[in-house]
């Protein structure tokens, strides 16, 4: 994570936001009067947007946790793929 300032992002602007895409760098951009933006890459934005999707109902949320539970305790099943 890179903290810069308006006037630096601004003279900067390519190598941060091609950082940002490429890398996976989140910027933040501070602005005067706490006006601050933080800067990340569509993807990155898009994964938090599902995460924030899929824990918002309290019943998905526990499903997920007790399939993680499951998981970390190698308590799972595997099959075979069903061909044509």
């Amino acid at each position: 994570m890179q903290v810069v300032n308006y006037t630096e992002f601004r003279r900067s602007m390519k190598a941060k936001l091609d950082q940002v895409s490429d890398d996976g760098d989140t910027v933040i951009i501070n602005r005067s009067e706490n006006k601050n933006v933080v800067l990340i890459s569509l993807r990155e934005y898009n994964s938090l947007k599902e995460t924030l999707h899929l824990l918002s109902s309290e019943k998905n949320r526990n499903r997920l946790i007790s399939a993680i539970e499951r998981a970390d305790r190698d308590e799972y099943e595997t099959h075979n793929l069903i061909e044509d």
